[in-house]
């Protein structure tokens, strides 16, 4: 809030909030995945929801405080804000998380709804090295695609000329039905698991992406931009549910955190390949289709993973 230039800003927002960032999503997903069995998929779902639900609430609230005192107060609000409800819920979080009995894993799961699979048949026929490959490609081209409307939305509209708070609403109204399709997709991943409820993500953010081609009023941005939200809220929880499934529970944060920063380093990607491209064309459409590209190869990927370890499953049997 008080810097004087833009680098000062800059190295600020980078530096000092992304550090900041990195230090809590990631561990919070990585370890609230070791206190449950059978319900796995919902309760990381559950406490992933929590930026979106504040991504829903802040974007409103941020462009009132900024309308009526300036982004130097706004800044200054959200920080105080973080420091009285972060650090003492953090100090909260301090018990180490039980130690994990593969077997009564292996049993919780083994009891859940017929026709999910249990956790001894997800044998997968990469080593865990290629699998971490696999993914962390598939969670760069998945928020590559994401980044396109939850970074430019705003700037979208201003170009269409419904100005920067209509985009603002947006914003809100795609993270908040992120929230409830990440919980939604917690619940769905604890029947169908991780890499078949990416996929569905995925697909469905692709078809979201589609609707922005041929329709930009501003009713339909709305819309879509709701349709958006719900597709793509899963996709991110689920890389956690799928190392938790493929992967040792011993590595499991380590691995986590790999993969959450792959799907960061796709969101500031996409975020700047976006913008890059609106400079050379002059439009966003090349904009989305490049959104649309990266989707496909998310898709394709998943879809690889799901089908190598149906013919392993079969090996099996």
């Amino acid at each position: 809030a008080y810097t004087g230039a833009l680098w000062q800003f800059a190295l600020m927002q980078g530096v000092m909030i992304g550090i900041g960032t990195a230090a809590t999503f990631g561990p919070l997903i990585a370890d609230i995945s070791h206190w449950f069995r059978r319900r796995r998929g919902f309760a990381v779902a559950i406490a992933a929801s929590g930026n979106y639900v504040g991504g829903a609430i802040w974007p409103l609230a941020m462009q009132a405080l900024m309308d009526g005192y300036g982004w130097r107060t706004t800044y200054t609000v959200v920080g105080l804000v973080c420091i009285a409800g972060m650090v003492p819920l953090a100090l909260a979080l301090k018990r180490p998380p039980p130690k994990e009995d593969p077997e009564a894993t292996a049993a919780a799961l083994a009891n859940r709804t017929p026709g999910a699979a249990a956790a001894v048949a997800r044998a997968v026929p990469f080593s865990n090295r290629t699998l971490m490959i696999l993914l962390s490609i598939a969670g760069i081209a998945c928020c590559v695609a994401m980044s396109m409307p939850q970074v430019h939305i705003v700037a979208y509209c201003s170009d269409l000329g419904y100005g920067v708070a209509r985009g603002a609403e947006m914003l809100a109204l795609m993270l908040a039905g992120g929230a409830l399709s990440r919980i939604a997709s917690g619940f769905i991943a604890d029947y169908i698991g991780g890499v078949k409820t990416l996929l569905l993500g995925s697909v469905l953010q692709g078809l979201a992406l589609l609707f922005y081609l041929p329709f930009d009023g501003l009713m339909s941005l709305y819309v879509i931009s709701l349709m958006f939200g719900l597709a793509q809220g899963g996709i991110v929880p689920s890389y956690a549910i799928i190392v938790r499934e493929y992967m040792p529970a011993r590595i499991a944060a380590e691995r986590v955190g790999i993969l959450i920063m792959m799907t960061l380093v796709g969101m500031a990607f996409g975020g700047w390949i976006s913008g890059w491209i609106f400079d050379v064309t002059g439009s966003y459409r090349a904009a989305f289709l490049n959104g649309i590209a990266w989707n496909v190869l998310n898709v394709t990927i998943m879809c690889l993973i799901l089908f190598r370890s149906r013919d392993r499953r079969a090996q099996t049997a």
